[in-house]
C-alpha cells in the first residue's frame, strides 16, 4: 500500500505553524511528514525560512508517532557534514525510529551564503558521497579524524546517538544523481514521476530501499482562487531546466518568474477542489513506481487541505 506524507515547507511557514502543521498531521491519516530545510525562501514574498533542527525539536515533542524526514538536507556547503551528522543524531534520538535524513546535492540559493564557491555538479555529487562517508563513520560513536579532498574532521566524537540509525534517502532529478542515490543512499526522493529515475536508482544498488515522491498541490473549493494562490506563492515551479539549482537569490527567483503566467501554474500544479485531478496527481506517482508521495499544500490552509484528502483523496489513492 503507498504510503502519502504531509510536505511541511519552511519557505512558507515559521517555525510555530510548522508545528501545529506537523501535530496536524500526527493525528491524521497521512503516514509521515517531510520538512524543507532552506536559509533562504524561494521567493521573499513566501516570507519564512526558519532553522529546520530546532523546528524538528519542537515537532519531537508535540507529536507522539510522527514519522519525519528532511526533505532535503544539503550536508556539504552551508553546514559541514560533521555538524549535520550531530544535529541528525539528535533528531533521530528525540523521534526514536521515526526520523530520516533525506539529503541533496542542494541549490545554490541556500548553499553560496558563506561565499563558498558553488561548484558543478559533478562536484556536488563527490562531495555528497564524502559528506555521507563522514556522517555514517560519526554515528559509530567513535572518536574520528577524516582528511577527505573536500572535509577535514580532527578527533570527532558524537556522544548523542539513537539506538536505530536515521536512514538517508538521496534526493535526484536525473539518472546521474539517481545513479549515486543507488550506490550510496538508503532510498530514493524524487520531484516527478519518472519510472527511469527508479530504475536507473535500482540498478544502481536501490532494490528494496524505499523511493518518495513529492508534487505540489493547491486545494482551495474555487479552482481560480487556488491557481492564484499557486501563482502568487509557487510560481518558480515554471523555471525551466537547472535554473532551480543555480539561480542564487530570491531577487533572481522573482526576476525569472516574471514571464510564469498563471495559465502556466494552472497547467504544472493541480489546483482546487476535484478530488479526481488530486487522485490522479499522486497516482501518476503511484504508477511510476514510487511506494511513498509526499504532498505539498500551497497556503496556509492546511487544516482544510488534509480533511480535504482525508475525506475525499486518500481513501481512493492505490
Amino acid at each position: 500500500m503507498t504510503q502519502i506524507g504531509h510536505k511541511l515547507i519552511s519557505e512558507l511557514h515559521g517555525p510555530q505553524d510548522l508545528v501545529e502543521y506537523a501535530r496536524l498531521t500526527d493525528d491524521s491519516d497521512f503516514d509521515f511528514a517531510m520538512i524543507s530545510d532552506h536559509y533562504h525562501p524561494w521567493l521573499s514574498d513566501q516570507g519564512e525560512s526558519p532553522m529546520v533542527w530546532n523546528v524538528i525539536g519542537a515537532i519531537s515533542q508535540a507529536t507522539d508517532d510522527l514519522r519525519l524526514g528532511t526533505g532535503v538536507t544539503c550536508p556539504t556547503t552551508r553546514i559541514h557534514p560533521a555538524i549535520i551528522a550531530q544535529a541528525a543524531a539528535t533528531a533521530g534520538t528525540q523521534l526514536p525510529g521515526r526520523f530520516f535524513l533525506g539529503v541533496g546535492t542542494g541549490e545554490n540559493l541556500s548553499e553560496h551564503v558563506l561565499g563558498d564557491r558553488w561548484p558543478e555538479h559533478d562536484v556536488r555529487l563527490e562531495m555528497l558521497k564524502e559528506a555521507l562517508d563522514i556522517v555514517r563513520t560519526l554515528w559509530e560513536g567513535e572518536t574520528t579524524s577524516y582528511r577527505g579532498e573536500y572535509y577535514t574532521v580532527e578527533n570527532a566524537r558524537i556522544y548523542t546517538l539513537p539506538d536505530e540509525r536515521p536512514p538517508i534517502p538521496v534526493a535526484a532529478d536525473g539518472p546521474k544523481t539517481a545513479r549515486k542515490a543507488g550506490e550510496i543512499g538508503d532510498g530514493l526522493i524524487a520531484v516527478r514521476p519518472d519510472e527511469n529515475l527508479i530504475e536507473t536508482f535500482e540498478d544502481a544498488g536501490g532494490a528494496d530501499k524505499p523511493t518518495y515522491g513529492e508534487v505540489a498541490v493547491c486545494y482551495r473549493e474555487d479552482e481560480q482562487d487556488a491557481i492564484e494562490q499557486a501563482h502568487e506563492l509557487w510560481r518558480h515551479e515554471g523555471i525551466p531546466g537547472e535554473l532551480l539549482w543555480e539561480l542564487p537569490t530570491p531577487a533572481h527567483f522573482e526576476q525569472a518568474t516574471q514571464a510564469v503566467s498563471e495559465d502556466d501554474i494552472a497547467e504544472l500544479i493541480t489546483c482546487g477542489s476535484d478530488p479526481e485531478e488530486h487522485v490522479q496527481t499522486i497516482q501518476e506517482y503511484v504508477d511510476a513506481g514510487f511506494d511513498s508521495v509526499t504532498v505539498h499544500q500551497i497556503g496556509s490552509n492546511q487544516a482544510e487541505f488534509v480533511e480535504f484528502y482525508e475525506e475525499e483523496v486518500l481513501p481512493e489513492v492505490q
